[in-house]
């Protein structure tokens, strides 16, 4: 698959993954927010606080589970972006509430789809 043929898959997924989010009262603040090199696919707001929410998207058949492609290192620069996300008072709800980073998985098979939503997928440690 090609670049344009990755990145159209991925805006397929995130459009899922939006859809997904909103039907279970998510309203989604951004989509594909930058600070520097670092991206955020999806802020989303909820009840109980603020999604910081990575999406991967695959055309089946995987061989893996996609939610294994977000790494450490990966996880590292999400938590860094959704940190200068918040202290750039980006943040327009009240007060700071709960902070979430969350994996939406969509597995494509021909014109079937597969999502799976990870909620709480890691908790940052801060030393």
């Amino acid at each position: 698959m090609d670049g344009r043929g990755r990145q159209a898959l991925g805006k397929r997924g995130e459009d899922e993954a939006c859809a997904y989010l909103e039907s279970v009262g998510h309203r989604i603040l951004e989509r594909n927010w930058r600070s520097g090199r670092m991206e955020i696919d999806i802020i989303s707001e909820s009840r109980d606080g603020i999604h910081f929410v990575e999406v991967k998207s695959v055309v089946a058949p995987a061989g893996f589970d996609p939610a294994e492609k977000v790494g450490a290192a990966k996880r590292r620069r999400i938590t860094a972006a959704a940190l200068g996300y918040l202290n750039a008072g980006k943040r327009r709800g009240p007060g700071p509430g709960e902070v979430f980073f969350d994996v939406v998985t969509v597995v494509f098979d021909g014109g079937e789809r597969t999502l799976n939503y990870v909620p709480q997928a890691w908790i940052p440690m801060y030393f």
